[in-house]
């Protein structure tokens, strides 16, 4: 009887557990094609197919949701982005990789930073990145004569607006873009000559 009771308790607290990644991936999903402030618990709900009172349970508020699905891309972005330390090559298609699927999500969020909802965001993705470079790089930054200029040209040289200029400005392809962000970023692994 007891193995029973467990089997159902643990059953139930999966389905809530999927609940409330489902609302969380339907908060995220709208991100994607609307300004943050424009988001509602109405589209979220329908997105997630619940009810407004189940993200409110879940929750407590939208102030509660957006956080938490902050937290929640967080996650799902930094699983993207993972890769060998120290390998340039990979670095630099997983980045671009990343931006294929989530630079235009990026570039919107930056359109919002003055925006209260969106600040947390954009720091929060912005500080994302900045751990990526670290982790990435960290050989090559241990070694760096100047370690802070070196990440300062790194972030730089992998940042959603280098892709943007030479992905939707310059209408490069994929694979131009690749090449030439992986050309930056072996440029400042050079080390200046004294």
């Amino acid at each position: 009887m007891k193995t029973k009771r467990a089997y159902t308790m643990g059953a139930r607290a999966e389905a809530v557990q999927e609940t409330r990644r489902r609302i969380m991936q339907a908060t995220f999903d709208l991100a994607h094609i609307q300004p943050i402030a424009a988001i509602s618990l109405d589209a979220v709900a329908v997105g997630a197919e619940v009810s407004v009172q189940t993200i409110l349970r879940q929750f407590a508020s939208r102030a509660g949701l957006i956080a938490a699905s902050i937290d929640y891309a967080k996650t799902v972005i930094s699983e993207e982005r993972l890769v060998p330390v120290g390998d340039v090559d990979e670095a630099v298609r997983v980045v671009i990789d990343h931006y294929e699927q989530r630079g235009d999500l990026a570039l919107l969020l930056l359109a919002q930073e003055q925006d209260p909802d969106a600040a947390p965001v954009v720091a929060s993705a912005r500080g994302t990145h900045e751990s990526w470079v670290r982790a990435a790089f960290a050989p090559m930054l241990a070694d760096a004569a100047d370690p802070k200029e070196l990440f300062d040209l790194l972030v730089t040289a992998t940042d959603v607006y280098t892709w943007k200029l030479l992905r939707r400005d310059r209408r490069r392809s994929r694979r131009v873009t690749e090449a030439r962000m992986r050309r930056l970023v072996e440029a400042v692994l050079i080390p200046p000559e004294p």
